[in-house]
C-alpha cells in the first residue's frame, strides 16, 4: 500500500496544508474589515466566513467532475492582489459593494473560462507584472499604517508599536534565513503568533471578547447586507479576477509537473470554472475572491505527497474552523502592529512578484519600457491624487478614479498598440532565422 494513502498521514498532511495558508488567509479579512470599519464581533464573523469559504473553494477545485475542478492538490484562498481594490471599494460602498463586485467578477471568470486560452495573449508578462506591481505599491501604505498601530490610533507610531511591528518583520526574515522546509513555510503564521504573545505581555491584547464568542455557529449568505453593484468596483474586481486566472495558470502547470499528472486545455477550463465558482461563493457569503495559494505548491513539492486527498482534508478543516466563532474571535485579538509587520513582508512580496514577472519581458525594446512607465505612472498618480479627473463626466471617472483600474487599462491598451500582432511576425522571423542557422550548420558539418 502506498504510504501516502494512509488515513493518518493524509490527515496530518491536510492539517499541515491548512497551517501553511492560515496566516495569509486570516490577515486578509483583518485588513479589509478594519479598513471598512468593522470591529469586534463583526470582524470576528468576517474571519470565520473567510475560513469556511476558503475551505469550500478548496473542495470545489479538488472535486474533479465533467463540469469543474482540476483535481490537483490545490488549496484556495484570497489573493493579496484583491486586498487594495477591496479596501478602495469598501471605503466607498461598504461590504455590500465589495460583495456585488465579487459576484460579477465570479461570473466574468466563469464566462472567460471557456475561451481564456484564446485571449491570454492580451495579458503577457509586461501587462500582468505591471498590474501586480501597481497593486503591491498601493498596499504598502496599508501595511505601514497598521505597523504604526492603525489609522487614528492614539498611540500611532509609539515605540511599543514600532518595536512589535518591526520585531515581527525581523522574525520573518530570521526564519526564512535559518529555517528550512515546513518551518519556513510557517514563518508568517509563527511570527504572528509569537508577536501576539509578546503583545499580550506588553498589555496590548484584550481577551474580554473571547468570553462572548460561541463554540458553534452556522454561516449565512449576505451576512453584511444584500450586494450592491457599482461599475467602477466591478471593473476593478474583474481585473483582479483576470490577473488571478493568469497566475493560476502557472500554478496548474507547476502542480501538473510535480504530480506527474498531465493536464490539457479541457482540464485547465475546468480549473478556471472552479475558480469562478469559488469567487461566486466568496460573494455569496460576503467574503472574498478566491484563487490558488502558491505557497501550498511549495509544500506539495517538499512533501512529495501528490494526492488531492490532502487538499480535501485541508478544505474540510478550514470549514470546521469557520464554524467555530471562538477561532474568529481569537484571530481578532492580533494587534494592528503585529499585522503591519507581517503584511509589510507579504505585500512587499506582491511587488516582488510583479518584478519577477517583468523579468520575463524584453526591455531592450523601448515599447515595453514605455508600457511599464506609463501604466505605473498613471496608476500611482491617480492613487496619490484621486481628484485629478473630478471635473470629467461620471462615465469617464468610472475608469479613472481608481488607480488600479486606470493603470491596468493603460498597460492593456498600450500592449495592444505596441505588441499585439507584432509577436506573430517576430516569431515567424525568429523561426526562419533558427531554420537558416540550422541549415547552415548542417551544410558546414
Amino acid at each position: 500500500m502506498d504510504t501516502t494513502q494512509k488515513p493518518g498521514k493524509i490527515l496530518s498532511l491536510g492539517i499541515q496544508h491548512m497551517l501553511a495558508m492560515y496566516g495569509g488567509a486570516v490577515i486578509v479579512p483583518l485588513i479589509v474589515g478594519v479598513a471598512v470599519g468593522l470591529k469586534g464581533a463583526e470582524l470576528a464573523l468576517l474571519v470565520s466566513i473567510d475560513l469556511a469559504a476558503c475551505g469550500l473553494a478548496t473542495l470545489l477545485q479538488a472535486w474533479k467532475n465533467r463540469y469543474f475542478g482540476i483535481g490537483l492538490p490545490i488549496v484556495m484562498g484570497c489573493t493579496f492582489t484583491a486586498v487594495s481594490p477591496m479596501i478602495i471599494i469598501g471605503k466607498s460602498y461598504g461590504m455590500p459593494g465589495i460583495c456585488g463586485a465579487i459576484l460579477v467578477a465570479g461570473l466574468v471568470v466563469l464566462i472567460l473560462s471557456t475561451f481564456f486560452g484564446k485571449i491570454v495573449h492580451l495579458f503577457p508578462p509586461v501587462v500582468v507584472g505591471t498590474v501586480v506591481m501597481i497593486i503591491g505599491i498601493t498596499l504598502i501604505p496599508v501595511a505601514i499604517n497598521n505597523l504604526g498601530g492603525g489609522v487614528g490610533a492614539k498611540d500611532f507610531g509609539s515605540p511599543q508599536n514600532l518595536a512589535l511591528g518591526f520585531g515581527v518583520l525581523a522574525l520573518i526574515i530570521i526564519m526564512n534565513r535559518f529555517f528550512k522546509g515546513f518551518l519556513r513555510t510557517l514563518s508568517i503564521l509563527l511570527s504572528i503568533v509569537i508577536g501576539t504573545i509578546a503583545a499580550s505581555f506588553m498589555g496590548m491584547v484584550d481577551f474580554s471578547s473571547l468570553g462572548g464568542a460561541g463554540w458553534f455557529s452556522l454561516i449565512k449568505p449576505f451576512s453584511f447586507g444584500a450586494p450592491t453593484f457599482h461599475v467602477d468596483a466591478i471593473i476593478a474586481m474583474s481585473i483582479v479576477g483576470i490577473v488571478s486566472m493568469i497566475e493560476t495558470t502557472g500554478v496548474y502547470l507547476a502542480l501538473s509537473e510535480i504530480c506527474e499528472q498531465p493536464i490539457d486545455e479541457k482540464a485547465m477550463e475546468h480549473g478556471y470554472r472552479a475558480e469562478g465558482l469559488a469567487i461566486l461563493v466568496g460573494g455569496l457569503f460576503n467574503a472574498f475572491p478566491y484563487t490558488t495559494f502558491s505557497q501550498n505548491v511549495g509544500l506539495v513539492q517538499m512533501t512529495r505527497v501528490k494526492t488531492r486527498s490532502v487538499a480535501i482534508v485541508c478544505g474540510i478543516a478550514l470549514i470546521i474552523l469557520g464554524l467555530i466563532p471562538k477561532i474568529g474571535a481569537l484571530t481578532v485579538l492580533i494587534p494592528n502592529a503585529v499585522i503591519g509587520g507581517a503584511t509589510l513582508a507579504m505585500f512587499g512580496m506582491v511587488i516582488a512578484s510583479g518584478v519577477r514577472m517583468l523579468g520575463k519581458v524584453d526591455f531592450s525594446r523601448q515599447e515595453n519600457l514605455l508600457i511599464v512607465a506609463c501604466a505605473i505612472g498613471v496608476g500611482l498618480g491617480v492613487t496619490v491624487q484621486p481628484a485629478l479627473f473630478a471635473k470629467f463626466p461620471s462615465l469617464v471617472q468610472i475608469l479613472t478614479n481608481n488607480g488600479i483600474v486606470s493603470g491596468s487599462l493603460t498597460a492593456l491598451i498600450l500592449n495592444i498598440i505596441f505588441n499585439v500582432g507584432r509577436h506573430t511576425t517576430e516569431e515567424k522571423v525568429t523561426d526562419l532565422s533558427k531554420q537558416m542557422i540550422a541549415e547552415t550548420s548542417a551544410t558546414k558539418s
